[in-house]
């Protein structure tokens, strides 16, 4: 199994770096590789982004979209700097900045993080996952499901387990905003739609769960395709 995995960064680094996490996550994604698979991780901004992108925003209030994405793409990068480094030697050793770049390399696990303004790592995830020929992407974020609208604001919204691309864009619009907290990037969603690539989205935190997916149970999460 090839697998590309989009890490929200906010899992990284909820407050403080949770080692925990990174302790457990390694863990499952070496047991992973050990059978003959192979993983490709995105690390995301998250939270760190958003304190710098917000922290920009009242220093200078006309600040560009493309500086705020910047901002972003550089937490990424820190991000993607100690996931890699915790796989040590079963890792590729460079951070993959650019998803379409060639690879010639026999590890079985790669880390990258963000490259250009214009979208999420989402994006990215996508694009490594064409340039490696994998063609599902599990996106580790902070909710289990999507759901048909916003839980945050309404008490009746309805987990989907199942749902196709089109119906996802109507989700998560068609436009990408720096900071955006969403199920998944809307730039992404419409690039996915032509590639017809499958992603679920599940939580990122539940490891017990990414476990199952990885190998081939029954797993609560959103499957797109």
């Amino acid at each position: 199994m090839e697998v590309v995995l989009s890490l929200g960064g906010s899992i990284i680094v909820p407050g403080n770096i949770d080692n925990n996490f990174l302790r457990n996550f390694r863990k499952i994604i070496l047991d992973f590789v050990k059978k003959g698979n192979k993983a490709a991780i995105i690390a995301g901004g998250g939270r760190t982004a958003r304190v710098y992108m917000e922290a920009a925003k009242k220093l200078s209030p006309k600040i560009s979209q493309e500086d705020l994405d910047w901002i972003g793409i550089k937490a990424t990068h820190i991000n993607a700097e100690i996931v890699r480094a915790i796989f040590g030697k079963n890792a590729y050793e460079k951070v993959i900045v650019n998803p379409t770049a060639k690879i010639r390399t026999k590890k079985p696990i790669f880390v990258g993080a963000g490259w250009k303004p214009g979208c999420s790592t989402d994006k990215d995830a996508v694009l490594l996952a064409k340039n490696l020929g994998m063609d599902v992407i599990v996106n580790l974020t902070n909710i289990e499901y999507v759901y048909d609208k916003d839980p945050r604001k309404y008490k009746d919204a309805k987990p989907l387990k199942e749902i196709n691309w089109k119906r996802m864009q109507k989700i998560v619009g068609t436009k990408w905003i720096p900071g955006s907290n969403l199920p998944f990037d809307p730039v992404a969603t419409k690039d996915c739609a032509k590639s017809k690539l499958k992603v679920v989205i599940m939580k990122g935190t539940d490891l017990k769960n990414l476990k199952n997916f990885l190998n081939g149970k029954k797993y609560k999460g959103t499957a797109i395709s």
